[in-house]
């Protein structure tokens, strides 16, 4: 029988998205980082093991069938991050972007950091964009495609990348890189924290990289350990039937 520390960081968190709020506080990646056992997760954080168990199994049991994400439909699960992530990117990446620029501009003469900062947040920006259009116009329509045949008993359908596993990969690279910067942004903003006697733009700005990055999180997490393990498995299914 498998134990708790055993099991690898993502499947706990899809089992429970309120997990995920427990490995955030001690500094453990649940989303890219996700397919590592409880036990090597601890070790490369730095935390006691004992003590994470104990909070994981202490968890409210009672899933919210509202947001049990790992029962939802595959079509359903990418309209909702359609709707629920994708649109937060868009409507916060204009705000970061005016937010970094004063902030910068005001405060980077005495810390320098801000310039390394805005350049960052520009970079982030521009790959969010670039990657949820290609999810919205490629990835989840195809996606969406493999529902529909599986529920007419149809086949595969044909498409010019060969298997969703390609541009599967190709999100999941673009994850990573988006999740590297937010890391980066974190480090210089000591975790988003502003200094003190900071303005109240200095405040807002960092709190909302803060915001960006917890959303970030959950964003990933429903795409590499939920949706597309399952769309994998799915086209799969239909290849051999």
């Amino acid at each position: 029988m498998t134990t708790l520390q055993e099991r690898t960081v993502a499947d706990v968190v899809t089992e429970n998205i309120k997990a995920a709020h427990i490995f955030k506080k001690h500094g453990i990646d649940f989303c890219c980082g996700g397919g590592i056992s409880i036990a090597r997760a601890c070790e490369k954080a730095k935390v006691d093991p004992s003590i994470l168990e104990e909070e994981l199994l202490n968890l409210d049991k009672v899933q919210d069938r509202a947001h049990d994400y790992n029962s939802w439909k595959l079509d359903f699960l990418a309209d909702h991050i359609i709707n629920v992530h994708h649109t937060y990117v868009e409507e916060s990446s204009p705000l970061l972007l005016q937010y970094s620029k004063r902030v910068n501009h005001v405060h980077g003469h005495h810390y320098t950091e801000l310039a390394e900062i805005e350049a960052l947040v520009t970079q982030v920006v521009q790959a969010m964009a670039a990657h949820q259009r290609k999810e919205e116009l490629i990835l989840f329509p195809f996606i969406k495609k493999l529902v529909t045949a599986e529920r007419e008993n149809g086949e595969v359908p044909a498409i010019h990348f060969g298997t969703v596993e390609n541009p599967i990969k190709m999100m999941e690279e673009e994850h990573e890189e988006a999740g590297e910067i937010l890391r980066k942004i974190s480090k210089l903003s000591n975790n988003f924290t502003p200094p003190q006697g900071a303005c109240n733009t200095y405040r807002a700005f960092y709190a909302k990289l803060d915001e960006f990055e917890q959303d970030l999180h959950q964003h990933i997490h429903l795409e590499n350990n939920i949706l597309f393990p399952k769309a994998l498995n799915l086209e799969k299914k239909l290849k051999r039937n």
